[in-house]
């Protein structure tokens, strides 16, 4: 059975815990992608999503000016937002077992750690979908 340490994706790119929110947002515009796996002395800590950086700024109804909502962003830790607890699984899950993970959560992401909490890779809804298009290319 093929694994989750197969398909995911390796050296994911990371951010730091002390780095602001809106260093996460141009992160993930400069980059393309949707999550952040959260270091803090080289240990992983967290997960931050393009979601939950939604979710956190400010309607456009704000009564904020764009300055004020920047600098508000600016001086934001990421560690503020970042989901702490994220879900993640080891290299070693068959990739079946990690699509159930991902219907039974709601997930689009999921952080990939060895056995000693270090993060070897993230797996998206995208390394799955590539990995069912490799194995049955033409059920």
């Amino acid at each position: 059975m093929t694994t989750v340490g197969e398909w995911m994706t390796r050296n994911p790119v990371t951010i730091e815990a002390d780095a602001s929110l809106i260093e996460a947002i141009h992160l993930l515009k400069e980059k393309g992608i949707r999550r952040l796996p959260v270091m803090r002395d080289g240990r992983f800590t967290g997960l931050i999503t393009d979601r939950m950086l939604s979710e956190y700024s400010p309607s456009k109804a704000t009564s904020l000016d764009t300055w004020e909502v920047h600098y508000l962003l600016s001086k934001t830790p990421v560690s503020e937002v970042m989901n702490p607890a994220p879900i993640t699984v080891g290299p070693e899950v068959n990739l079946v077992d990690a699509a159930r993970i991902f219907l039974e959560h709601r997930l689009y992401g999921l952080c990939v750690v060895n056995d000693e909490g270090q993060l070897v890779g993230i797996m998206s809804v995208g390394d799955i979908l590539k990995a069912v298009v490799e194995i049955f290319p033409k059920a």
